[in-house]
């Protein structure tokens, strides 16, 4: 399994800097977690990306990508299931475009999605996880005209569960305009008995200069929110808005997340979060 750590700023500033106090203990995972790391990052309009198989913890190249100015950004700790080789191409984060996504988690069979990606994208994955496939099922939804990431991640989500048996689909995607967390974990699967019902629990927190959602390990503590299963955490880039949106059952489409069941929140100056 893997760790996931995500924050959008108001202000572009260096992830050592915005992440004081939570990025050291977040590294400390990859003792653990010792199978390759990325970074993705928005610094104005680019999307700047680096991975590693290499624990981050001992990598230069991982201290190097949080050094730089961004105002938003994914942090990805991978634990490589026993099957999945470690190679740059099975390291998140996975990228399309504009488009970043890491998972934590996994489902089986691997391939249980293959038919409902499009040829193109499905001939282009770079490696072999079932992680890239669930980024490209929500992309070809992308592609395809659905226009919410929230409702896309979701509905993917809702797919692969009756399709396949899973442990968790603990994902984060950012885009141009926000970054969305989604968490839901099957708490009879192995790794969810075997590691207790905290592990694949997400939290996040909102400060005066921006929000930070994090998998368990550094996200706990009285000044954390839990994520609540089945629900899509949304931060907007630009709006200073944060939204939690409801998953609902729907007889037509299995699944999706509302728009009209979100909780918003401003926040004000910049500072460090910690």
């Amino acid at each position: 399994m893997c760790r996931l750590l995500g924050v959008v700023m108001h202000a572009p500033r260096p992830l050592t800097d915005a992440l004081s106090g939570l990025l050291e203990p977040f590294t400390a995972l990859s003792h653990e977690h010792a199978d390759g790391w990325g970074v993705a990052a928005r610094r104005n309009h680019e999307l700047v990306v680096a991975r590693g198989t290499e624990p981050a913890h001992a990598s230069p190249g991982y201290r190097a990508a949080l050094a730089g100015p961004a105002d938003a950004a994914l942090l990805h700790l991978r634990l490589a299931s026993p099957d999945s080789p470690i190679r740059p191409e099975n390291t998140h984060p996975f990228t399309a475009g504009v488009l970043a996504f890491a998972h934590n988690g996994f489902f089986t069979p691997g391939d249980a999605l293959d038919d409902l990606i499009a040829p193109e994208l499905l001939a282009g994955a770079s490696g072999d996880t079932d992680s890239e496939r669930f980024f490209l099922r929500v992309l070809t939804r992308l592609r395809s005209g659905e226009r919410d990431p929230a409702d896309a991640i979701a509905r993917t989500a809702a797919e692969i569960r009756v399709r396949a048996a899973f442990a968790s689909f603990n994902c984060l995607l950012l885009t141009e305009d926000a970054l969305y967390a989604y968490t839901e974990e099957d708490p009879e699967s192995e790794v969810s008995r075997r590691r207790g019902p905290d592990f694949f629990r997400m939290y996040y927190r909102t400060g005066a200069s921006g929000t930070v959602v994090a998998s368990s390990g550094i996200g706990a503590g009285p000044d954390w929110q839990v994520l609540p299963p089945r629900a899509v955490l949304e931060i907007r880039r630009y709006h200073r808005r944060i939204s939690v949106h409801t998953v609902v059952d729907d007889p037509a489409i299995a699944i999706t997340a509302r728009e009209n069941s979100s909780v918003t929140t401003d926040v004000g100056e910049d500072r460090a979060i910690r």
